[in-house]
């Protein structure tokens, strides 16, 4: 199965291309954006490396659905559902370029991709892992309806909050 397109009110997402290296790399490495994201902000290198494997990996081994994120034609995010043993089921990942923020297409985003697990993937429940200083995606999360779950202790000392949403607690 390989990833779908997706469309929203405002935004299209679909499978990466490989003209998509610089907005992706771009993206990955805004301190602002990665800050939360892993072990924050990476390198130039090391995003590029990531958008190498996003084709040499997970599309040729077809391990998980990942997506540019556009507006009107432009590249403006990420995203990515995949099970991981982190949360022992489906986790929702997403990302937005700073110039996206604040407009509801976070929203507009993490809707979508949870949709699609439970339509389309006919997952029961998903998951987020959300640094617990990342207030902005804590309240987006909270307003979709994910509870939290748990924390898990980070080694740096920070705490990763553990959130979940089971669908039939969605409203249709």
């Amino acid at each position: 199965m390989s990833t779908p397109t997706l469309h929203t009110d405002r935004l299209l997402l679909e499978p990466y291309r490989p003209a998509d290296a610089e907005g992706f790399v771009t993206l990955l490495a805004d301190p602002e954006v990665g800050r939360f994201m892993g072990d924050g902000p990476m390198t130039v290198t090391d995003a590029a490396d990531l958008f190498g494997r996003v084709f040499s990996r997970v599309y040729a081994d077809d391990l998980f659905d990942v997506w540019a994120v556009r507006r009107d034609g432009r590249y403006v995010g990420h995203a990515e559902i995949k099970r991981t043993d982190d949360v022992d089921g489906h986790e929702i990942v997403y990302a937005l370029a700073t110039s996206a923020w604040g407009g509801g297409l976070g929203t507009e985003l993490a809707t979508a991709v949870i949709r699609y697990g439970f339509e389309r993937l006919d997952l029961t429940r998903v998951y987020a892992t959300v640094a617990d200083a990342n207030h902005a995606s804590l309240g987006l999360l909270a307003k979709l309806g994910f509870v939290h779950e748990r924390d898990m202790a980070e080694e740096d000392g920070s705490v990763t909050r553990v959130l979940a949403l089971d669908r039939e607690t969605v409203p249709a």
